[in-house]
């Protein structure tokens, strides 16, 4: 159960920053100068900060090691990045997106294995 609630809280943390990284490069984005972008970017990152401190916080406390936390974290962010890129920027997922991505699982395969 533990597991769960720290990859619920870095699957949303990554979801807010990858929206703060990237939802100004959408090609129908509003042209803004970039110091607005970067403030906007973080104060919506300020958001992120207060689930993944958690996220990592718990999940050391709950036994999950540094490592583990880390390649959960990249699983999470290619997941959700893929998602977003797909969704919100419109971008096509090739075969050699999807491999690379298998190649990380099988990071977390490992990072997991006793």
């Amino acid at each position: 159960m533990h597991i769960l609630i720290v990859i619920a809280l870095l699957a949303l943390s990554n979801l807010i920053m990858t929206f703060a990284w990237y939802w100004h490069i959408k090609p129908a984005a509003a042209p803004l100068p970039l110091w607005q972008i970067i403030l906007i970017s973080w104060g919506i990152a300020l958001l992120e900060y207060c689930l993944v401190v958690p996220a990592n916080h718990f999940g050391a406390q709950w036994g999950i090691k540094p490592f583990q936390l880390k390649i959960m974290q990249e699983v999470i962010t290619l997941c959700v990045f893929a998602l977003f890129a797909a969704l919100y920027l419109n971008e096509k997922i090739t075969l050699n997106y999807l491999l690379s991505f298998a190649c990380v699982l099988g990071a977390v395969y490992f990072a997991f294995k006793k």
